[in-house]
């Protein structure tokens, strides 16, 4: 007799680019070779709440999702996708109220019944502050307006997650296990205290059951497997004990999952294939801890853009262990294991201090400066660690040698956004604030202001501003003008770490040329435009610091202008900029013109993010002094290589 079978995790991809248009190609093609579920990826803008013609929109259109300015983009985005029957994870979070109006205007115009509808909106700003950088407003509004939408959910939505609480990117800002999980639960136990206030005490647990997590899974699959058993247990002892929840339905830790990108590797890329299913097992090998849903990077994203084949091959991946094994015809395969319970106590211990250590400080929003540093600090390890070669990362600091990969080979081995998407995505924008009842929007902004005024639920007024034609950037705009805006912390601190070893010779040199010019080497590190994955440009910061340079380090989201600004007003020797969304040949071009015109060309500019090896030679014909990609992880030869351009500029015999 056959084994009676699960039914598998929602198989999704993670997908999103260029225009409206072609996001919703890709999706029903998605869906045809049996995909289950939509993630949609939305534009750094859309993130952001600025309009793509905005200036800090340029360069970033459609680059790293799809642009959704307004409600014709969320209806060209799901043409044809009948969303009452869908399963919608968004990747939204600042902008998490407007999005999610956005799609129920479009689903009421589809005729659905919303009550039914079913997905996620990301929604967690915490971890935003921690790692991914894309709110807006302080702690206090941001939380407001998270539990604005669970609660709106709760009444109108009730099959609808209004929270993934986000590990993932904490996760890959470098935290541990243990930070993992608590500062996760710390960031869901602040929603909660918030959420109290919103729904009555009848409905509350109801609430708690649709609070979903989000989660990373790295390539220590035994750990990460017992992490999440161990997440499954202190998300059940919290409710229980924290929050009085009896009934264990709403007890249950349901979460989706997106494997570790982190770990995907320039350098011989095709073993990111086996990295990525390993990754996979951990969060659906265990029965008790396996995934709601499943997102699976392409082999290639350490490159650059998957093309629709990349994609494809993920989600075959996720197929063929749902449908071709037997995983699904078992009970879980590890209860009763010694040694997986030994390592999920520990986890738990560990997690639990942590926990108590935060709520000591007052809870998670209290203690933003303090995971922060956390965070900095331990990926700064994790990286020393792989330097030293303590970590094996094959391909990268061992077995280096390798054939040439056919699959990197010939033109259209990764995708490029079409350069002219912006400029069509701008023009269809300013159509449509052409096209529209002016004096109807101008009224549903006055309401949405009076909304966030009054502590009104900013959902009601978010969704009449929809459908009146407002924009994401209006939207966005309302938000800084009620709330005000928020620079969150950088987590790299000015005292240099204990840390010693290796050091010494890039101590000497950056002494040497200290001594040269007079006074400590002076290096900016810049992050220009809207990407806010600022792990790369905090570890050089803080590595540069403990080398003994002198660094000046703001954070994420400036223009070239207050870059090029405080290369002068700090007399800056050396400018490091980094950009992960694709957007680096505009703003480096605009980077490069401003310091000319300002008078800074002799300063070397080095740039650093995900840059095709085509990009760079563009860059550095431009006049950029080194360009580096994730393949360069000797943080100390980046250093050496910054003390030699210093050297040998013209600043240097100021």
């Amino acid at each position: 007799m056959t084994a009676q079978k699960e039914q598998p995790w929602l198989f999704r991809t993670y997908a999103g680019h260029s225009t409206a248009a072609a996001s919703n190609a890709l999706y029903r093609t998605n869906l045809a070779k049996g995909q289950t579920g939509l993630s949609v990826a939305f534009d750094l803008p859309t993130q952001t709440g600025y309009d793509s013609d905005h200036e800090l929109s340029r360069g970033e259109v459609g680059k790293v999702g799809v642009p959704v300015s307004h409600l014709g983009d969320m209806r060209a985005l799901f043409k044809d996708i009948p969303l009452e029957q869908m399963n919608t994870s968004m990747t939204i979070n600042a902008t998490a109220p407007w999005l999610l109006a956005l799609y129920i205007a479009v689903a009421e115009e589809q005729g659905a019944d919303v009550s039914k509808l079913q997905g996620t909106v990301q929604n967690d700003i915490i971890k935003e502050y921690l790692s991914r950088g894309t709110y807006i407003a302080p702690p206090k509004p941001s939380l407001r307006m998270i539990t604005d939408v669970a609660a709106y959910t709760q009444k109108h939505l009730p099959k609808w997650n209004p929270m993934n609480v986000c590990s993932y990117h904490l996760q890959e800002a470098g935290a541990t296990p243990e930070q993992e999980l608590a500062f996760a639960l710390a960031t869901a136990c602040a929603v909660l205290d918030d959420l109290k206030g919103k729904v009555s005490p009848a409905d509350f647990p109801n609430m708690v059951g649709r609070i979903s997590f989000f989660v990373n899974a790295g390539i220590r699959f035994v750990t990460e497997l017992c992490k999440m058993r161990a997440f499954v247990d202190l998300w059940d002892e919290i409710l229980s004990d924290r929050y009085g929840i009896t009934d264990a339905r709403y007890r249950r830790f349901r979460y989706g999952v997106q494997v570790n990108s982190l770990g995907l590797t320039e350098q011989q890329p095709e073993n990111n294939v086996y990295r990525i299913l390993l990754e996979m097992l951990a969060v659906t090998l265990s029965k008790k801890a396996r995934a709601r849903a499943v997102q699976l990077p392409a082999w290639n994203e350490a490159l650059g853009l998957p093309r629709p084949w990349d994609q494809q091959w993920s989600l075959r991946m996720q197929q063929i262990l749902a449908y071709e094994t037997d995983l699904l015809e078992y009970d879980d395969l590890f209860d009763g294991n010694p040694a997986i319970d030994r390592k999920v106590t520990a986890l738990k211990e560990g997690a639990r201090a942590e926990l108590a250590q935060i709520d000591a400080m007052g809870g998670a929003v209290a203690a933003i400066d303090y995971m922060k540093g956390r965070l900095v600090e331990a990926n700064a390890e994790r990286i020393a660690r792989i330097e030293a070669k303590e970590t094996v990362v094959v391909g990268v600091n061992r077995w280096t040698e390798a054939a040439p990969s056919p699959l990197t080979a010939g033109d259209g081995a990764i995708m490029v956004v079409d350069a002219a998407a912006e400029a069509d995505q701008i023009a269809r924008l300013k159509q449509w604030r052409a096209d529209r009842d002016e004096a109807r929007v101008q009224a549903a902004l006055a309401a949405l202001r009076q909304a966030a005024a009054s502590g009104e639920n900013i959902m009601p007024a978010s969704i009449a501003a929809a459908k009146a034609g407002c924009t994401t950037g209006e939207w966005g705009a309302m938000v800084r003008g009620a709330f005000g805006e928020y620079r969150a912390p950088t987590g790299v601190s000015r005292s240099p770490s204990n840390r010693t070893e290796g050091l010494e010779p890039v101590r000497e040199a950056v002494d040497a040329v200290s001594s040269k010019l007079g006074r400590r080497l002076k290096f900016l590190v810049g992050k220009p435009g809207l990407d806010g994955h600022s792990n790369g440009a905090e570890q050089i910061a803080a590595r540069a610091r403990d080398v003994g340079m002198d660094i000046h380090y703001e954070g994420i989201r400036l223009t070239p202008a207050e870059i090029v600004s405080a290369a002068a007003d700090q007399e800056a020797h050396v400018v490091g900029l980094s950009i992960l969304s694709g957007s680096h040949i505009p703003l480096i071009t605009e980077t490069l013109e401003r310091m000319r015109a300002a008078g800074l060309g002799q300063i070397p500019l080095v740039v650093g993010g995900i840059i095709p090896e085509d990009d760079a030679k563009t860059l550095r014909a431009m006049g950029v002094a080194a360009v580096y990609t994730p393949k360069d992880f000797e943080l100390n030869r980046i250093m050496l290589d910054i003390v030699a351009l210093v050297d040998s500029a013209p600043v240097a015999a100021e």
